[in-house]
């Protein structure tokens, strides 16, 4: 079944039909749910987020994931990373993306490229591009962040550009460890190194990886590599502890 809006649109019809009628909001979104077809609220973001890739990938999270999206330049790497954080976000989580690539304005593009509008987010994403971001400001930026707060770090190979900065092999076990204590999903995207070969297998994986310094890719629980529009999604081989 086809939805006759987008998710945002339908849940801001919701608000204007609280405000009208004086109704609960999660009485609202049920009505609009009905109105669609679907016996509730819950069970039309179910499906709707079922039909895309991204939503297919934010119902296998958990909390205290740390995911690799991984993909040559403009394959579309930002751009599925900024979807979990929207499917976060529907879910009623918060979403974070620190960067030290793009502007605001950039992710405001972004957002657009996927259908979104930002100013629906107002209050639940956070953006933060500063200079100073690596394992221990992300930590200190997030000591209040709420269980389920979906948290994008672009990219991984810069958390230890600035000699200062611890390297990734310790920078990467700390955050593990903070997402796991707090329920926490992290998406670190990354770098695929130039030696890939597209023609030789279909999708980069965690050996395409480019690693200027060491690093044990078992750390990540997940792995999410794209290559001309298509995507493979796997569990690694990390574990529990």
């Amino acid at each position: 079944m086809r939805l006759s809006a987008p998710i945002y649109s339908l849940k801001r019809q919701a608000r204007l039909l609280s405000r009208k009628e004086n109704l609960p909001l999660h009485e609202a979104l049920d009505r609009v749910a009905a109105q669609e077809g679907f016996a509730g609220w819950g069970l039309l973001l179910a499906k709707a987020s079922a039909t895309t890739p991204a939503g297919k990938l934010f119902a296998r999270l958990m909390p205290g994931d740390l995911v690799l999206v991984g993909a040559r330049p403009g394959h579309g790497k930002t751009l599925m990373s900024l979807e979990l954080a929207v499917e976060a976000m529907r879910s009623g989580n918060r979403g974070v993306f620190f960067t030290l690539e793009y502007t605001p304005a950039d992710v405001l593009d972004r957002f657009r490229a996927i259908g979104v509008e930002p100013a629906h987010f107002n209050g639940v994403f956070e953006f933060d591009n500063s200079d100073a971001i690596c394992a221990d400001y992300i930590i200190g930026r997030l000591g209040s962040a709420p269980r389920g707060t979906l948290v994008v770090i672009d990219y991984l190979q810069l958390l230890d550009q600035k000699r200062e900065n611890p390297e990734l092999a310790v920078q990467v076990p700390m955050l593990r460890s903070f997402a796991r204590d707090r329920g926490l999903v992290l998406v670190f995207i990354s770098q695929i190194d130039r030696s890939y070969d597209a023609s030789k297998k279909p999708f980069p994986d965690t050996g395409d990886v480019r690693l200027p310094n060491p690093l044990d890719l078992t750390l990540f629980d997940k792995t999410c590599f794209l290559n001309k529009g298509e995507i493979r999604f796997e569990a690694a081989m990390s574990s529990r502890q």
